[in-house]
């Protein structure tokens, strides 16, 4: 085992740390403290191997950095290696450590961004560091990106970069990115999720607009805004949003009893999923649709009927039922509330065996024989989708070695945000191992 002082002076860890300190919160809607700095420092690093960058704002401070790496094999389609910069906000009163200061302590770095993912930000960088300074190059062509904006849909970032940039992705057939490639815990054993789809993403409105009126009126309560919408929220989020099988997650259920030893006509999808304990939260709703309720605005005075209410949704419906999943949400509130449409994304159903599939298992097990990997269905959403937009296939590879105690999934947008430092120095090697061999 590496010593802790050792281990602080590792390029993955000093790199994590750096990006850390770098405040790079986005609330949504337009309002952040800009990804520039962040962009920078990974522009200086890649510009450091002699790579060509392409640097790009959507709006003020909102800054992407894009960059080439020539492989042995040109002939072999091109993988897009990416991350965002931003980070969810974090309220420090909530946190044991000051979020952005990325202390150390018990083995782990711990600040807002550790996880969810300027971790795998710094993991791609000094990969790239580790295969130059050794004479080396990758397999394949590589596009490297940092995006803006990922925590709010990509609007800002690898949306913008999609649409107005396609040629920087020119020749690229796959990407790999965040929320996969870690290691959970089932029934004792370590194996690897590796992400191959993403449930679809549909943020709306539910707006119900009545008369305003004086508070101390009798109005029946489909007269009045406020209720009128909490009763349709009433009846969406008790809808029966039934359990179905994908492909990808049919793929995620005979995995897991194949390492348990269940048979698949005897057990559950929930029962099985319930197997891999901090991880089944994800796996659980990546059977079936989500909706969530998330904020709630009406009204500016205790004793005035509002003549207008509204709650914001994150729906995460499962990949082909968007369309079907909207109409039904229309039935669901009835003609009198309004249904209005934020953001949205389609799913995305990636092969979940192949040579990148392969790939990524041959780098894991050499770095951890007997590695296991389960292919899953983010509940959530990356980057990936924008670049589905070009017809580029993403999976979730940031390859890490956990505990099998540390509940990571709850690290993602959590309090006291941290990953284990050997853990990066793991997920270096293996990414540089599998950027060399497929």
């Amino acid at each position: 085992m590496t010593s802790e002082n050792a281990l602080l002076q590792d390029p993955t860890v000093v790199a994590t740390r750096d990006l850390i300190r770098i405040n790079t919160t986005n609330w949504g809607g337009g309002k952040s403290e800009g990804e520039r700095e962040a962009a920078e420092y990974l522009e200086a690093r890649l510009k450091g191997m002699g790579l060509e960058t392409t640097v790009f704002e959507s709006e003020p401070r909102r800054t992407s950095v894009v960059a080439r790496v020539a492989g042995r094999n040109p002939d072999k389609p091109a993988l897009v290696v990416h991350g965002h910069t931003d980070v969810v906000p974090s309220n420090a009163a909530d946190w044991s450590v000051d979020p952005f200061r990325a202390e150390v302590k018990d083995g782990c770095i711990w600040g807002r961004g550790a996880v969810d993912m300027k971790n795998m930000d710094a993991m791609i960088v000094t990969a790239l560091e580790q295969i130059q300074a050794q004479g080396q190059q990758p397999e394949r062509d590589l596009i490297i990106a940092f995006f803006a904006d990922e925590e709010d849909g990509g609007k800002l970032g690898a949306h913008y970069a999609v649409t107005e940039f396609p040629e920087l992705f020119a020749g690229a057939t796959e990407a790999i990115s965040e929320v996969g490639g870690y290691s959970v815990a089932v029934d004792g054993k370590r194996a690897y999720l590796l992400q191959t789809g993403e449930k679809g993403m549909l943020w709306f409105r539910l707006r119900s607009k009545r008369l305003a009126g004086h508070g101390s009126r009798f109005i029946a309560r489909e007269d009045n805004a406020v209720t009128a919408l909490a009763e349709a929220l009433v009846r969406l989020t008790k809808h029966d949003w039934s359990m179905r099988l994908t492909e990808t997650t049919r793929g995620t259920i005979e995995a897991l009893c194949v390492l348990t030893g269940e048979d698949p006509t005897q057990i559950s999808p929930d029962e099985i999923v319930l197997r891999t304990g901090s991880a089944s939260s994800w796996l659980t709703a990546s059977l079936r649709t989500t909706v969530n309720p998330t904020m709630l605005d009406a009204g500016y005075k205790v004793n005035v009927i509002p003549a207008e209410a509204m709650v914001a949704i994150d729906a995460r419906p499962l990949p082909g039922e968007e369309g079907a999943f909207l109409e039904q949400v229309r039935e669901i509130v009835g003609p009198d509330i309004e249904v209005e449409i934020d953001w949205e994304f389609l799913g995305t159903e990636a092969p979940s065996s192949g040579p990148l599939v392969d790939a990524a298992l041959g780098a894991l097990d050499r770095h951890d024989p007997g590695a296991i990997i389960i292919p899953y269905l983010l509940p959530a959403g990356t980057d990936n989708k924008s670049l589905a937009r070009l017809g580029i296939n993403g999976y979730g590879f940031a390859p890490l070695k956990l505990p099998l105690d540390l509940d990571f999934p709850a690290m993602f947008h959590g309090v006291d945000e941290r990953v284990p430092l050997e853990s990066l120095v793991f997920g270096r090697e293996v990414l540089a191992d599998f950027l060399l061999s497929y």
